[in-house]
């Protein structure tokens, strides 16, 4: 017989075997594996009374919280499928993405309730769901869950059968849907199994936002699935992080460079009590030397890995024997997945050091993009190897190096930015002629979001009007946070933007 594996079977099957072990703890409040089960049968149960059947697209929208898990392990439980929303968007990116999933239901914590009602009438939900508060026209979703009976008589979900639909950028300016399946998510883990030596005593914390791949599927289902303790932040606070560590005897850590960086900044690093800590683990870009030697002066080593939200995330991952010998890899694949280079005519790259465009094969790798045929197509060969986008180059011992990226993607602070969208809400400026946004190396978020600009004659303007006038367009973290004007935009002879050239020239 072929196991459940999935996502709320798994996590039922863990409850039932460790009820009493403490599963999340958010707020000086913890619950156990027993207590958390409850929860989400619970929802289940209102999801259900709400009309949500297998298939069904359930969207989330808000900031780190217990009822986030409870919701997706919910619709999972009704064989429904979950669509986290980025809070960072402005109200017309969200429409964009709930229209496009077709979300039935919206569930929304108090602080982002009132930018879903901006666009209300340009969305066709059927159903909406406060979280901590409910606004008028909003039911209740934790007091509902608390008057209800838990769900009993739940659904048989194919392995196969899409868990979550995941927004990414989009590189023509229009955000794509991964589609995650069930079992991506299984053989991600099993894959992190092999690879991080996660402990059922381990105690995680988590502060990256679980809307993201990497917040979501690094450690806090790893951790999870072994029955070990989420400490849940609602965002990311240095000084907080510091001081639970201890409280909770935190053991492992998910972040960003940044994020650590800025750990690493704060006064009271020096002299915090670390002890707890064996394994911090790094993602979105690659660690710099002082960051590691940071840590290393701590006695905490850095583990990395590269990874893409099409990848469920874990594609490469550089422990921490290899990081200092290594500084710049992204690591070795884990056991059930595979890498390779192909070059501009799609033949394979066996030589060391020679760059190439880096494709990825292995249960982990999404079904594809919702409602995008072509854009899967495109992403997915007739192999089953996914194109990444990314140029790296594997040396002489097989790690692998990311050299550049194909699509011209901005990793700033760990979120991805295509500039093409960025572009595309720039150039309705009124002074604007032509303009291109490249990613420029920063020392705090790894890249700044970088706009060159033509002018048009006569005219004049500020990063700070630039900023303002596409406040309303774009997410805080997609804004151009560096403005340079000139002349002429480069291109080639076929008029395609020299983006390399912008950036040796303003990097």
């Amino acid at each position: 017989m072929t196991p459940d594996v999935s996502l709320g079977n798994w996590m039922f099957q863990r409850a039932k075997r460790s009820p009493k072990r403490r599963a999340i703890t958010f707020e000086g409040t913890t619950i156990t594996y027993g207590e958390f089960q409850d929860r989400v049968d619970r929802t289940a149960t209102v999801l259900r009374d709400g009309g949500v059947r297998t298939g069904d697209r359930v969207g989330y929208l808000g900031v780190n919280h217990p009822a986030f898990l409870e919701t997706m392990f919910a619709t999972a439980r009704l064989g429904a499928i979950f669509v986290p929303l980025n809070f960072r968007l402005t109200g017309p990116e969200l429409a964009f993405i709930s229209e496009d999933a077709g979300c039935h239901t919206l569930v929304a914590d108090s602080a982002h309730t009132a930018v879903l009602d901006s666009v209300r009438n340009d969305l066709s939900v059927r159903r909406w769901l406060g979280v901590e508060a409910a606004p008028d026209g909003w039911d209740d979703q934790l007091a509902l869950r608390d008057a209800a009976e838990p769900v009993t008589d739940t659904e048989a979900v194919d392995a196969d059968a899409t868990a979550v639909i995941m927004y990414t950028s989009g590189t023509t300016g229009l955000p794509k849907g991964a589609m995650l399946t069930h079992d991506n998510f299984w053989w991600n883990n099993a894959n992190a199994s092999c690879t991080l030596d996660m402990l059922e005593s381990d105690v995680t914390l988590v502060f990256a936002p679980l809307f993201h791949i990497g917040g979501l599927n690094v450690t806090t289902l790893q951790t999870m699935l072994r029955g070990g303790e989420v400490v849940l932040h609602r965002n990311f606070d240095p000084n907080l992080a510091l001081e639970d560590v201890p409280r909770y005897g935190v053991t492992t850590i998910f972040g960003v460079p940044a994020m650590f960086l800025f750990i690493s900044q704060m006064p009271g690093f020096a002299d915090a009590d670390l002890t707890s800590v064996r394994m911090l683990i790094c993602g979105g870009a690659p660690v710099p030397e002082p960051l590691l030697k940071a840590y290393a002066g701590r006695g905490i080593p850095i583990n990395q890995g590269y990874g893409l939200t099409e990848t469920s995330p874990m594609v490469t991952f550089l422990t921490s024997e290899f990081s200092m010998e290594k500084i710049g890899s992204a690591g070795t694949t884990p056991l059930l997945c595979e890498v390779k280079l192909v070059d501009d005519d799609g033949a394979t790259i066996t030589e060391p050091d020679v760059k190439g465009e880096v494709c990825v094969s292995g249960p982990n790798v999404m079904k594809g993009y919702w409602n995008r045929p072509e854009a899967t197509a495109e992403a997915i060969d007739t192999q089953g190897w996914f194109h990444t986008g990314d140029v790296g180059y594997i040396d002489a011992d097989g790690f692998l190096f990311i050299a550049d990226r194909v699509k011209d993607m901005v990793i700033s602070g760990g979120e991805n930015v295509y500039p093409a969208e960025v572009e595309s809400a720039l150039y309705d400026h009124p002074a604007i002629v032509e303009v291109a946004v490249i990613g420029v190396a920063d020392e705090r978020w790894g890249e700044a979001v970088t706009a060159v600009a033509v002018l048009k004659e006569g005219e004049e303007l500020t990063l700070e009007e630039l900023r303002e006038f596409a406040n309303d367009r774009l997410a805080r973290f997609k804004l151009p946070t560096r403005l340079h004007t000139i002349p002429e935009i480069p291109r080639n002879a076929s008029g395609k933007v020299l983006k390399r050239e912008l950036r040796d020239t303003f990097g």
